[in-house]
């Protein structure tokens, strides 16, 4: 019975929310056909510049695509109007905090995304238990592993970086448990 109640949770949540699911993967679609730069919803061109990187020394790129090259950055401005409106105050009041403690750290910079990667390493460090780091890491990494239709993982980045095989053709054994049960 307890299992049937989140079965009827997990429909309602999906049929009330079904709308912006379905906008979102329209978006994505269109976006990634599109030869021309995506039009933000959330942010400035300004502000998404400071996102992507803050999100990019969250999943920086090394020998493996971060989260630039997987585009998380369009993830989080969708997710902004669509399914995590709710957030948007926080990215309202933490981007300017990031600025100011940019100036306060390094007072010749002009903005976070132009300085080194060490300096915005010892930026981020100093904000780390902030609401804004907090809500952005999170995004950052829902966005590099999520399903491509949502805007980001371009590429299937994240995935080909866990070894993801997304065909769904899965064989037994998955694990441990599995491979015993299928000896009965």
């Amino acid at each position: 019975m307890f299992v049937n109640s989140f079965k009827g949770l997990s429909a309602a949540w999906v049929a009330s929310n079904w709308p912006g699911i379905a906008a979102s993967q329209a978006y994505a679609q269109q976006t990634a056909q599109s030869a021309q730069p995506a039009k933000w919803g959330a942010f400035s061109p300004e502000e998404a510049v400071e996102v992507e990187a803050v999100a990019a020394q969250i999943i920086p790129t090394d020998d493996t695509p971060g989260a630039r090259e997987a585009r998380v950055i369009h993830f989080i401005d969708h997710a902004l109007v669509t399914f995590e409106r709710d957030q948007q105050h926080i990215y309202a009041k933490g981007l300017p905090e990031l600025q100011a403690k940019t100036k306060e750290l390094f007072p010749s910079a002009g903005k976070f995304s132009a300085l080194q990667s060490a300096q915005q390493i010892q930026v981020l460090k100093a904000i780390e238990k902030t609401p804004f780091f907090t809500t952005v890491r999170n995004h950052t990494v829902i966005g590099f592993f999520a399903s491509p239709v949502h805007g980001g993982n371009h590429n299937k980045a994240g995935w080909k970086l866990i070894g993801y095989d997304d065909s769904l053709n899965h064989k037994q054994p998955f694990g441990y448990y599995d491979a015993r049960e299928s000896r009965g």
